[in-house]
């Protein structure tokens, strides 16, 4: 009987300088192979356990909302791939870089997302799930405090992408998901932070949005529900500021759609999908969004 297997799934993170870019969306097969292994002999140093696994590293730069999706598809279709690589598991580092025809359009990134500050490249650890636990608990413990890459990781990346790297850091997706919790929060985006979460991790739980004047919203069944309020229904729920006259109330009602657009692209981009459910005034929408 086959032994289980388990892998611990991270990112080698680049944040750019202000107003930076890569020069190139992939490097190719010899320069991600090589920069695998600076990554490997990070990881090791940091927990020499580490060195015993297999280690697959994707050469290109995703936004982080490409790897914070439910059930991780860009880490699956990699740990797919590293259990089809050939050579006998454990200590192999795999560096997946661009052939003459670039990546496998499994591992491209998306030019929807192709601005932004920080880039991740995707890495996996795998193995034998009894060495592969102690590992990855410890590298929940050390990577956010202790993981700046090397030097050379990290002039290997800014060279290779042809962009200027201030820091490179390692981060399980566990200490990315706190990154971005921290950073939705800053921009105004906290109230949004639970149903993510519980898309990441928890996919079969119910989470609500519900805290006026914000807009309503459930995630349940792999997919976030939003109520569709007309004026009257809004104004109805008490979504709307009290004691408003009729132009103050239809400048924040056009808020309020606004922000529920702003909250719905956010979810998908994340590739958790939102529907609107019309809610009229005179019923409760809670109700209507767990029919």
């Amino acid at each position: 009987m086959s032994k289980p297997v388990l892998s611990v799934l991270g990112a080698l993170a680049l944040e750019l300088s202000p107003g930076a870019g890569p020069g190139r969306q992939a490097l190719d097969a010899a320069e991600a192979g090589a920069l695998a292994g600076l990554v490997a002999r990070d990881l090791a140093k940091l927990v020499p356990e580490a060195a015993g696994l297999d280690l697959a590293l994707v050469a290109a730069p995703f936004d982080p909302v490409e790897l914070l999706r439910p059930g991780y598809p860009l880490h699956a279709e990699l740990e797919r791939l590293v259990a089809r690589a050939p050579g006998v598991p454990g200590g192999r580092v795999i560096g997946f870089g661009a052939g003459a025809d670039g990546l496998p359009e499994t591992l491209r990134p998306s030019a929807d997302f192709a601005g932004g500050p920080l880039k991740l490249l995707p890495l996996l650890l795998r193995g034998d799930a009894a060495d592969v636990a102690p590992v990855g608990e410890r590298l929940e413990q050390v990577l956010l405090d202790t993981g700046m890459a090397a030097a050379d990781t990290a002039l290997a990346a800014q060279d290779g992408f042809a962009v200027a790297v201030e820091h490179a850091r390692l981060l399980t997706l566990n200490d990315l998901a706190a990154m971005m919790a921290l950073q939705y929060e800053h921009v105004g985006l906290a109230p949004l932070w639970p149903l993510l979460e519980a898309a990441l991790l928890a996919p079969g739980s119910e989470q609500w949005l519900d805290a006026p004047p914000e807009p309503l919203a459930v995630y349940a069944n792999h997919g976030v529900r939003m109520a569709l309020l007309d004026v009257d229904a809004w104004a109805e729920g008490g979504f709307a500021p009290e004691g408003a006259d009729a132009e103050r109330l239809a400048r924040a009602f056009e808020r309020f759609q606004m922000r529920q657009r702003q909250l719905a692209a956010v979810l998908e981009a994340h590739g958790v999908p939102v529907t609107y459910d019309h809610c009229p005034a005179g019923q409760d929408p809670r109700a209507i969004l767990t029919e």
